[in-house]
């Protein structure tokens, strides 16, 4: 993976500020930067894993964090031989039913969440095999587990949905789909490597100084289709760490090279209160360019690779932020593996946490949440909502 780290002049103070921070955040032994490492135990056996792996269809309910990660797993990667369906949301779409053997894995940390009970509540089948990671107390979707007879596997009481993707809540699901967790967590070779480091530092450090000077808006430019699920995982970790207190940085995500022709005239010339990251992922074998049915006008599209063609607008839109001196970083992306996406899934993870203590915020709760929680719950009970 490549990084092209945000260009702008940092006082040395600044950064050592940061790298302080960070300093700090590594000895403290935090549960969160431990799942980032092979070290990391599970709360599950491989005897799961084998018992199950040969199940190739996956139903998976949850919300935000405890869904989010193993969807963006399975969408970068796309394993072989495994179908997942993910419910993330609450809808009236049923899912087609085709008698098939499934594993249905129900995730709710708190165990409470109403959409996962609702969707929990309509979609478990008895017949399927049933998982539910919950935290190790009694909850709703403890007492429904043990009705059900069903496996319950500890979710980690330290480490929040949104920070969980590379614990259990995101590794049993991504070793059902074929992968390896130790491929995903490689914290000790990370924190070794300058390039890391560098631009871990430089980054944090650059969109720090750019929230202070009220650009708040982290606009994701992204040129690849696989990577959508990434940054809805990205989105949450960032609005639900960050935004408190009247601070924050809000996370949008473009689709690219499509939002050219809506978006980028605002982002090139309208309000000034953004930064961007450009992401892009280097393809092989992609569609080309059917040479016989070119124009002469566009002769130069001939043999063209529709990635090529992506790339070349990726470049291009690159060239023009910098003459217009709009903040921009890049990832360019040369492998589709494991080892990629735990790599982002760390940096991302360290940036937003280093972020929050910066901001002087907490970056592991999300407490104006809970108020809309209380209120549901109140409304449900009096039958207020015709």
């Amino acid at each position: 993976m490549k990084f092209n780290n945000f260009n702008l002049k940092i006082k040395f103070n600044k950064k050592k500020k940061i790298l302080n921070i960070y300093e700090n955040l590594i000895k403290e032994k935090n549960e969160v930067i431990l799942s980032l490492d092979k070290s990391y135990k599970d709360t599950f056996s491989k005897k799961i894993v084998k018992k199950f792996k040969k199940i190739n269809q996956v139903l998976v309910i949850g919300m935000g964090g405890s869904i989010l990660g193993s969807k963006a797993i399975y969408k970068f990667l796309k394993p072989k031989n495994k179908k997942f369906i993910f419910v993330d949301n609450i809808s009236n779409t049923p899912l087609h039913n085709d008698n098939k053997k499934k594993i249905t894995l129900i995730i709710s940390k708190s165990g409470s969440t109403l959409e996962t009970i609702s969707n929990s509540n309509i979609l478990i089948n008895k017949k399927n095999t049933n998982i539910f990671i919950t935290e190790n107390k009694k909850n709703y979707l403890t007492k429904l587990a043990q009705k059900l007879k069903a496996e319950i596997i500890q979710h980690n009481n330290f480490i929040g949905g949104r920070y969980s993707v590379l614990s259990e809540v995101g590794m049993l699901p991504a070793q059902l789909m074929g992968f390896k967790p130790e491929k995903f967590r490689r914290l000790n070779k990370l924190i070794n490597k300058k390039y890391f480091i560098n631009s871990l530092i430089q980054n944090v450090t650059s969109i720090f100084d750019l929230v202070n000077k009220k650009k708040t808006n982290s606009i994701i430019l992204n040129y690849d289709d696989k990577s959508n699920d990434l940054f809805s995982w990205y989105q949450q970790l960032v609005a639900e760490s960050l935004g408190k207190k009247g601070k924050g940085i809000l996370p949008l995500i473009s689709s690219m090279p499509k939002d050219n022709h809506s978006l980028l005239q605002y982002y090139l010339d309208g309000n000034k209160n953004h930064f961007f990251t450009f992401f892009f992922a280097k393809e092989k074998n992609t569609k080309k360019i059917k040479n016989r049915s070119l124009l002469d006008t566009h002769l130069y599209l001939k043999n063209r690779g529709l990635n090529e063609v992506s790339y070349s607008q990726f470049l291009a839109t690159e060239k023009v932020f910098k003459q217009k001196k709009i903040p921009y970083r890049s990832f360019i992306i040369n492998n589709r593996d494991e080892k990629t996406l735990g790599e982002l899934f760390a940096f991302f993870i360290f940036e937003t946490i280093l972020l929050g203590r910066a901001m002087k915020i907490n970056p592991f709760d999300q407490p104006a949440v809970e108020l809309i929680k209380e209120q549901t719950k109140k409304i449900l009970i009096s039958k207020k909502y015709s």
